[in-house]
């Protein structure tokens, strides 16, 4: 059974490339001014949602977006060798220099858990591999961030989402938790008073 191609989601207009940014060393703090390219993850088996956003001087702008498809039919090995390969290719093309993710949620099913997090793990990997640093928030932080309420719904972050990026239409739900997740991070960063406790490096 062929795989999905990459980027199967709403997209942006694809800009110029850019350089590879250097490394930054772990713990180091993120410059506050100036440009900032970050890649956004929301991880799961079959759908896993993704953003490329870019700060320069202050204002956000969404590069690419959208869902990692993985079919029904496609055995779990097989799905998250996939999710491992367009994360990869995605890092590869817009070259971001860091990864901001959802801390994981509890969830009462193990089987459930265990999943989510193959599919988490996969994910990471690829952005560990490529040397970016991996921001992680929780989802109540998130969802602060961008809506205002820490319990707000997810048509309610897609509404906002939309708003906050200027984007010409609602992103499926699941691109839009990264694009928040993204959001959540440039927020953070240029409030460092709110950092505390805000995020923590995985």
């Amino acid at each position: 059974m062929g795989l999905p191609k990459i980027g199967q989601g709403a997209r942006a207009a694809s800009p110029p490339r850019a350089p590879r940014a250097a490394r930054v060393t772990p713990g180091a703090p993120l410059p506050i001014l100036g440009t900032m390219r970050l890649i956004a993850l929301d991880p799961a088996l079959r759908n896993s949602g993704y953003a490329l956003l870019e700060r320069d001087s202050g204002r956000v702008r969404a590069l690419d977006f959208g869902v990692i498809r993985n079919e029904a039919a496609l055995c779990m090995s097989l799905c998250l060798v996939e999710i491992h390969r367009q994360v990869g290719a995605l890092i590869e093309r817009y070259r971001p220099e860091l990864c901001a993710v959802e801390s994981v949620i509890f969830v009462q099913n193990s089987r459930t858990a265990v999943t989510l997090g193959a599919a988490r793990g996969s994910a990471l990997l690829a952005v560990a591999q490529r040397g970016l640093l991996i921001y992680e928030y929780p989802p109540k932080r998130v969802k602060q961030a961008v809506v205002g309420r820490g319990n707000a719904q997810k048509d309610q972050v897609s509404f906002m989402v939309r708003a906050l990026l200027g984007l010409e239409q609602t992103p499926d739900s699941d691109a839009a938790d990264a694009l928040a997740i993204g959001l959540t991070h440039f927020q953070m960063q240029a409030t460092p008073h709110a950092l505390v406790g805000a995020y923590r490096n995985i």
